[in-house]
């Protein structure tokens, strides 16, 4: 595992480090075009050299040891987002480079080929009709196909901007109407509202928490439902976010399950006491029923657990999912399951757990599945990546959260508020 784990470090540092060369040529030829003086190229790119390797460094953390701020800074604003949308963008960019380049090498490969079958058929006999072989393609033709390349290798730019000023602070609120045969009469038409992965920082700031607090009462809500990840890697940032979200209203209250990156920060405890001064209750491995007009609703809730080795080490790997919560299940009524990790509902299913509200995968977070469903990275984790899910009678909803991971970027996966009505089937 160890040398797989370097194999794959060691190959993401390579392509990381071809996709800059290959763009350090491409800003120094439009230097070239831009800027006539040769001296003035000359000490305009040694600054931008430096100041790259000064932020490269910087952004990694190996000049500075800080903690993680929970408003925006101009620090976040003015080094570390640009930083951050440049690797991202110029990744992306290369990787649209490299298809380009291999399709041409391919087609220029079939012809190649062809010409040699041709030139085989020719020597061993003359036809009456022989069809011309194709043209070489011209040198207007592949400085188009280049061109094409470059500017649509420049998408990853434009997309990756927009995700960064406008696609990540878009919440969408989004409403559905949940058809639940065994929902109790005293319940048809109850609200829930869920948040997820609020990821509290520079660019989920505590302002930005409190706005969404602010959306969801203005929904009226009879239930909050909260399904983990509040914060990032910093312990002293849970602290700020269970004080934004202590402002959320519901008569039947607010409860939630932890996530992820409580279990790697070790704040599962301390998060879940501080949310309990608030009045808002964590279900870990527990259940919490909800009671009107003598029917009963049942909620339950689980930490965050995994089959596979996710993360830093000591995280929570299990043989299966939700072992021993067949004790939480309560028979006859509805039971409603918070949980972070939307793996689970294969086993929420087979214990009969009516919905289940989960989170994790940021829906995608930079999703391309306009072009094919499988490119988004959360595919590399669950195949339930955002949305409605079924099996036989249960239901499953992937929240894509808040806020972001990694890279303070959204594009096809806007943060969402997610509101459910539940209605009587039949």
């Amino acid at each position: 595992m160890g040398f797989a784990r370097f194999l794959v470090t060691a190959a993401t540092f390579l392509i990381f480090l071809a996709s800059q060369l290959f763009w350090f040529r491409r800003v120094a030829e439009l230097g070239e075009k831009l800027i006539p003086n040769k001296a003035w190229r000359k000490n305009l790119g040694g600054v931008a050299a430096i100041a790259y390797i000064i932020l490269f460094a910087y952004n990694l953390a190996w000049v500075r040891d800080k903690g993680t701020p929970t408003g925006l800074t101009l620090e976040a604003a003015l080094v570390e987002a640009p930083f951050l949308w440049w690797v991202v963008s110029s990744l992306l960019g290369f990787a649209v480079i490299m298809v380009f380049w291999v399709a041409d090498r391919l087609a220029r490969t079939l012809l190649w080929c062809y010409r040699q079958v041709a030139a085989a058929v020719r020597a061993h006999r003359r036809p009456a009709f022989q069809p011309a072989a194709p043209d070489p393609p011209s040198r207007s033709r592949r400085r188009f196909l280049e061109q094409t390349a470059f500017a649509v290798s420049a998408a990853p730019f434009v997309a990756g901007a927009y995700g960064l000023l406008y696609g990540r602070l878009n919440v969408e609120i989004t409403r559905h109407r949940v058809k639940l045969s065994r929902l109790p009469k005293a319940f048809e038409g109850l609200r829930i509202a869920q948040l997820s992965d609020i990821h509290i920082g520079p660019f989920m700031t505590a302002e930005e928490v409190r706005k969404c607090v602010a959306l969801t009462n203005e929904l009226r809500p009879d239930l909050v439902a909260l399904t983990g990840d509040f914060i990032n890697w910093d312990p002293a940032t849970q602290e700020p976010v269970v004080l934004a979200l202590a402002g959320l209203k519901a008569p039947l209250g607010v409860f939630g399950c932890l996530g992820n990156h409580e279990l790697w920060t070790d704040t599962e405890d301390s998060i879940a006491r501080l949310f309990a001064a608030q009045h808002i209750r964590i279900l870990r491995r527990e259940r919490a029923p909800i009671g009107s007009q003598g029917a009963t609703l049942n909620l339950l809730g689980v930490n965050f657990e995994s089959r596979t080795r996710l993360g830093p080490p000591g995280g929570r790997v299990v043989r299966q999912y939700l072992a021993g919560a067949e004790q939480l299940v309560m028979p006859d009524t509805v039971n409603i399951l918070l949980t972070h990790n939307p793996n689970a509902f294969d086993r929420a299913a087979e214990l009969g757990i009516d919905l289940t509200l989960a989170g994790h995968t940021h829906g995608g977070q930079v999703n391309l599945e306009f072009i094919h469903p499988s490119l988004t990275p959360a595919r590399l984790i669950t195949d339930y990546v955002r949305g409605w899910f079924q099996k036989g009678a249960a239901q499953l909803y992937v929240n894509r959260g808040l806020g972001t991971f990694g890279v303070p970027i959204r594009f096809g996966s806007p943060p969402e508020i997610t509101v459910f009505e539940l209605v009587r089937e039949g």
